[in-house]
């Protein structure tokens, strides 16, 4: 079925897909639906051999401005537990293929955490980075606390959970959040670019490499050692391994098949 609240450009460059959030009119709000038809589209791209890096992006005015408040407002604690709504995170969590965030705009609330989300953050110096929760009653839910702290440190992280304040793209670049802030009309090339850069790397290096930087976060110094050895030494199963390796002694660019 053709999804309602996303776009999906599978090929929008080489081995580059592009998934664009739909729903203009609430600013790119993430109801359900919209969250549901993300997974999907993600697991799709993840499993596709020609796709080796995934930008994901909303429009101008918002990235995301948040959870769809309206379809929380009235539910019961039970209520919440039972639609279980971050299953859908989580699966989005285990995507192998790089994403990049490209935003423009607001990434507010569950729109911040789904740019911190993806594996790296280019902005638009109109990008706006918040959790602003706090202010309606509750806190964030999908890795506000955890994801934001572990970027920015404790002492901004807690400002922005606790008082609901909004920061710049200079400010998230200052602090660590993202990776770059370019004029507007720029955020998308620039995402493109970066994505262009690692889509030319071995799909298996990269892959093993984020599963590696992401288990930094999960574990001790001693086992997130141990990990990244053992990914190291897998790579060396692989005809790309050779392939770069061989063309590093011969001087020419690697051509790279992710075997």
């Amino acid at each position: 079925m053709t999804p309602e609240y996303i776009i999906i450009h599978q090929q929008a460059q080489p081995h580059i897909a592009h998934v664009q959030l739909n729903r203009p009119k609430e600013l790119n709000a993430l109801n359900l639906q919209l969250m549901q038809e993300l997974r999907d589209a993600l697991k799709m791209l993840d499993e596709d051999e020609n796709t080796r890096v995934i930008v994901l992006s909303g429009n101008e005015k918002a990235f995301a401005a948040g959870a769809d408040i309206r379809q929380m407002a009235g539910k019961t604690a039970i209520d919440m537990f039972n639609t279980d709504q971050f299953s859908t995170w989580d699966a989005i969590k285990k995507i192998k293929t790089p994403m990049i965030a490209a935003v423009s705009g607001f990434a507010l609330g569950g729109g911040c955490e789904l740019a911190m989300l993806c594996d790296m953050i280019v902005a638009s110096e109109t990008a706006r980075f918040g959790q602003p929760e706090i202010k309606i009653g509750v806190m964030p839910g999908a890795g506000g606390t955890q994801r934001l702290t572990r970027a920015v440190g404790k002492a901004l992280a807690m400002e922005m959970v606790l008082t609901g304040r909004f920061i710049t793209a200079a400010e998230a670049r200052q602090a660590g959040l993202i990776n770059s802030v370019v004029p507007q009309e720029l955020y998308l090339q620039e995402a493109f670019r970066l994505a262009a850069v690692v889509a030319e790397m071995s799909p298996l290096a990269v892959k093993m490499a984020k599963e590696a930087v992401l288990r930094a976060f999960d574990s001790t110094l001693e086992e997130g050692l141990h990990f990244e050895r053992k990914n190291f030494y897998l790579l060396f199963a692989s005809d790309d391994q050779k392939e770069g390796m061989q063309a590093f002694i011969d001087k020419r660019t690697p051509v790279f098949t992710g075997k």
